[in-house]
């Protein structure tokens, strides 16, 4: 069964907004609400790097300097799903954003990524 699965990605003009969603069927109610979550992104031709960190709560976010205030990352434990508010979109914000969890018994899952494409 696929784990997470990432939605919202798509073209949008710098200054737009998207949302991110990351569902995970593959996951127990139980367990994901002790799984900590992350969006990470890749640009072409560069590494994945993180974007936002979200505790298990919900309560403790971290986020990268490239998208501090304009960014934001939440968790609805009861529906499963983990989303990114992406406001003041940018050109460099082009990139496949994929959804992490940090599963505490268990590897790593990965979605299959969303395409986000900032350009005017």
């Amino acid at each position: 069964q696929v784990q997470l699965v990432e939605s919202g990605g798509g073209v949008v003009q710098p200054g737009g907004s998207l949302m991110l969603s990351c569902e995970a069927p593959g996951i127990s109610v139980v367990t994901y609400a002790e799984t900590p979550m992350s969006w990470y992104r890749q640009a072409p031709g560069k590494e994945r790097v993180l974007v936002a960190h979200i505790g298990t709560a919900g309560d403790a976010r971290n986020y990268e300097h490239f998208v501090m205030g304009r960014f934001t990352i939440s968790r609805n434990n009861a529906e499963k799903t983990l989303y990114l508010q992406m406001n003041n979109l940018k050109p460099e914000d082009t990139a496949v954003y994929y959804c992490k969890a940090h599963l505490l018994n268990g590897p790593d899952l990965w979605g299959q990524g969303t395409q986000v494409t900032v350009s005017s």
